[in-house]
């Protein structure tokens, strides 16, 4: 029990620091000609981010599902990695409140929990984790997710600017910071395999863990946008992400 309260204070805690970094970075950011607006979930929505990690980072899992960064109706509303608000208000339990964010985009309303929108990755991805494990508790003895980057970042249409597609000092600094973070998880709990969701993590996850001696590999997005997550109905992507999840267990 002292262990897992161990584990769970100290990724509370590094998440604590990720956030307070990652808004000291925005107004930088935000100088980019291509992104206009930028919010951070791991502050408006402290609360059911938090709630995720008490309930579900010591439960002993040492594989680490790593994702880019949050979209605007997964994590942005529930403060989950490729969440949907559904799986997890419903699915996941999560609770708590969320505060409105300063600088959102007009066009992205954030309503937390009640937020009806499903996001489809999110969908996805837990849906593929509940048909393999059954409960969260079970699917949290085996993974855990994680986004590389915690920061919205939105252009002038409303449209997802993922990492990748940023420059600049202040996107160095940025990813520096994320990966001193994905360490410190990486340590915290115990990882010893990290699967970055599509071949832009995995790099992150590179060179964030160089000589660590984790284990890192990659699986297929699941996002829309995708044609290996769309091919034969979603079939294949199921079973390339099956097929790395149950590789490494």
């Amino acid at each position: 029990m002292a262990y897992q309260l161990r584990v769970v204070m100290g990724v509370i805690e590094s998440a604590k620091k990720l956030s307070l970094s990652c808004d000291s970075l925005s107004k930088s950011i935000l100088k980019q000609k291509h992104i206009s607006h930028v919010t951070n979930p791991l502050n408006y929505a402290w609360e059911y981010h938090e709630s995720y990690l008490a309930q579900y980072s010591a439960l002993g899992a040492t594989t680490l599902l790593l994702g880019m960064n949050p979209g605007p109706y997964g994590m942005a509303q529930c403060g989950v990695p490729f969440g949907a608000t559904h799986i997890a208000r419903d699915f996941l339990n999560i609770t708590g409140e969320f505060t409105e964010p300063a600088g959102r985009h007009p066009k992205r309303p954030i309503e937390g929990l009640d937020f009806e929108r499903q996001e489809i990755s999110g969908t996805r991805m837990w849906g593929l984790l509940k048909q393999i494990w059954g409960t969260p508790e079970n699917i949290h003895k085996n993974v855990f997710l994680v986004n590389h980057c915690p920061l919205l970042l939105l252009g002038d249409s409303g449209k997802n600017i993922t990492p990748d597609k940023i420059s600049g000092l202040a996107a160095k600094k940025l990813l520096k910071t994320c990966d001193e973070h994905l360490r410190e998880v990486v340590i915290e709990m115990g990882i010893t395999t990290v699967i970055g969701i599509g071949k832009y993590a995995e790099k992150r996850a590179l060179l964030a863990l160089k000589g660590l001696g984790i284990n890192i590999t990659t699986c297929w997005h699941p996002s829309p946008a995708s044609p290996l997550a769309n091919r034969n109905d979603g079939a294949d992507w199921r079973a390339n992400v099956t097929n790395v999840l149950l590789g490494e267990h």
